[in-house]
Formats: C-alpha cells, sequence, structure tokens
C-alpha cells in the first residue's frame, strides 16, 4: 500500500507521537527535513539543509540531522533553529554523513559514508566506477552532551544504515558489499567488527546494490531496505535471511516501524518518491531517546 507520494528522494522516515511522520527529501530541489501527517499528506517543510541524509529524535523534540552535502551533524532545535553540531571527529573531516542512531547510554551514533557525495555521485549519478573508488567508512558515537567524538570503526565499504539490535549491540552496514557488522556496547566502550551477516542476492549485472536504512523488529529479527535490489531483506537473530519484501521500485533507502499495535513497516523508496507501507506481523523494537537508561 502507497502511504505518502510525491516526495523528492525521500529517506529517513521517522514516526512522531501524534502518528505523523519526518522524513527527508534529498533531491537537489528540495534538501528539506519534511512533516508528513498521519494520513500520508505533506503538511510542512520543517528546515531546508541541502542533502538531508539521517534523521533521530531525542526525548527534548530536537531533530538530528545526518547532512551529506556541507558534511556535518546537524540539531534542529523544537522552535525552528538550525545548529551545526559538528562537521569533524577531532580535527578529522566529515565526508558523508548518512544515518542516525542513539544508542542506551544516551550517546548517538553516526555513520559517514567515507566518500564525498559529489565524488561518489557527480552529477547525482553514481559513478559507473563505484566498486573500484576509494571510500573509507566510518562509525563515529557522540556525547550530545559535551560533543566528544571518538571513532568506532574505519575502512568500511560505504558506511550506511545504523541500529541498536535488541541484544543490545550496535549494527551497522556496509554498502559496496552487502554486509551487515555489529559491534558489542559496554557503556562508552565499542567492542571490534563482527560480520553478522549479508543481504544481497547473488547477481553479476554490474549495477550498485546494497543495505541501507535498517530497523529492529521486537522480536530481534532485523529488517534491511536494500538499494538497487528493491526488497526489505529480513535477517533472523542468527544472521541468516527468512524473508525478501519486494517494494514497488527498486530503490528503498529506509524504513521505520508504524504505531504500536500496527505490525507495519513504513518505507521511504526513491525511485517512485513514496513512502510504502507493508504489514509484517511483528511491532519494532523501541528505539532510544538520548535519554541514557539507568
Amino acid at each position: 500500500m502507497i502511504f505518502a507520494t510525491g516526495l523528492g528522494v525521500p529517506e529517513a522516515p521517522v514516526l512522531m507521537p501524534d502518528g505523523g511522520w519526518l522524513v527527508v527529501e534529498m533531491a537537489p530541489d528540495r534538501g528539506c527535513v519534511t512533516r508528513v501527517g498521519s494520513g500520508g499528506e505533506i503538511q510542512e517543510v520543517l528546515a531546508r539543509t541541502g542533502r538531508p541524509n539521517g534523521l533521530a529524535v531525542d526525548a527534548g523534540g530536537n531533530i538530528w540531522i545526518a547532512e551529506s552535502k556541507e558534511p556535518s551533524l546537524l540539531k534542529l532545535s523544537a522552535d525552528g533553529v538550525v545548529e551545526t553540531f559538528l562537521t569533524t571527529c577531532n580535527g578529522d573531516p566529515f565526508l558523508f554523513p548518512n544515518d542516525l542512531a542513539f544508542g542506551p547510554d544516551g550517546a548517538l551514533f553516526l555513520t559517514d559514508s567515507g566518500i564525498l557525495f559529489d565524488d561518489f555521485a557527480p552529477g547525482g549519478a553514481v559513478r559507473p566506477d563505484w566498486n573500484d573508488v576509494a571510500v573509507d567508512g566510518r562509525v563515529y558515537r557522540i556525547d550530545v552532551e559535551s560533543k566528544e567524538i571518538t571513532h568506532v570503526d574505519a575502512g568500511i565499504r560505504f558506511t550506511n544504515g545504523v541500529a541498536i539490535g535488541c541484544d543490545g549491540m550496535l549494527y551497522a552496514n556496509e554498502t559496496l558489499t552487502g554486509n551487515i557488522f555489529r559491534y558489542s556496547l559496554d557503556g562508552d566502550h565499542v567492542g571490534p567488527r563482527e560480520l553478522f551477516g549479508n543481504v544481497l542476492i547473488p547477481a553479476d549485472d554490474g549495477s550498485i546494490r546494497g543495505p541501507d536504512g535498517m530497523k529492529f523488529a521486537a522480536n530481534g529479527d532485523l529488517y534491511v531496505t536494500v538499494f538497487g535490489q528493491g526488497d526489505v531483506t529480513v535477517l533472523e537473530t542468527d544472521g541468516q535471511v527468512v524473508n525478501r519484501i519486494p517494494t514497488e521500485g527498486s530503490f528503498p533507502t529506509n524504513l521505520a516501524f508504524g504505531p504500536a499495535g500496527s505490525q507495519k513497516i513504513y518505507v521511504t523508496e526513491d525511485e517512485v518518491g513514496t513512502i510504502e507501507v507493508f504489514e509484517v506481523g511483528v511491532d519494532g523494537a523501541a528505539l532510544y531517546d538520548g535519554t541514557p537508561l539507568g
């Protein structure tokens, strides 16, 4: 079922307490954070930032934005003020901030795909040698109170989606290989990279395909939008693929679970500019909101 239409390269759906949604629109003529009503109607543009990519909302109503055009982490306050929060990790500039997720200790995790957007997709089209280009994807942990930022990992082939599992571990994916990685969390300590699974269907057509945004269901299954493959791939807790949900277009970018009890996922899709809804028989795992547990 199509929930919303007319969106310009949408990404990063976030369910709001009133049943409405936030999304980003990455199209060059949009470049904004947009509010969508609970019935799928486009209500208003909250901010124009350039090319916003990922979103997370904290308990205070602040909207955190991974901005990829002018690489930065932005903070959009509840009263509409946009603050450039960070642009570097201890002097090392961001390249392609991509996705965001709060952890159980209140820290914000940010993926950086590891190459400037205009170098990877000049003119908005992915370069033909995408699989050979030098990419140094990173994962960062950010204390949003002190602005302390640390490298969690680097050397990833286009880091993209990020999520916290029902097992309390940090998950991040690698678009150019299809891999899903995970890391143990112990306070501010993040463990080494482990391979969890892979979402790609074997193919040899030379087109770019790979994991994008992802979210966990309450039963521990991981739902991953696979850009270029045209599906949401579902992995069980052992990392094995158990389902593939085809999307209307070939370029799903991210997803979020609907309101508690709905047992639905809402998927943003770039090719057709929509939010699509699927019944999946399970609710989403609770998301963290920047409030430390305990």
